[in-house]
């Protein structure tokens, strides 16, 4: 799984690299418009990931790095996180004046 993440980190590099450089100098025509509804098709999926995805993300140590790399690699990312359940302890009033 590590292997097939970290291809999809560099294969989703190479997208946003290939959408910059559309953006800086546009490639011949309908190739720019395909490739700008291309990133804001993509960017608007990974939004959609932080959405699902926050609780993940809000546990993790540096949040907010965790949050842009979502956005720059999607789901890729997020298979290499680890995965932390936050439990909640119900404690009684008699356990917390015991305590």
């Amino acid at each position: 799984m590590k292997t097939i993440a970290g291809l999809g980190k560099l294969l989703a590099t190479l997208f946003w690299c290939v959408i910059l450089v559309n953006l800086i100098n546009p490639y011949a025509q309908p190739f720019a418009q395909l490739l700008a509804l291309a990133g804001v098709s993509v960017l608007v999926l990974h939004l959609l990931e932080l959405a699902l995805f926050n609780g993940v993300l809000r546990a993790q140590p540096r949040a907010a790095v965790a949050r842009i790399q979502v956005l720059a690699f999607g789901i890729f990312h997020i298979w290499t996180l680890p995965h932390v359940i936050v439990a909640t302890q119900h404690v009684s009033s008699e356990e917390a004046v015991h305590a």
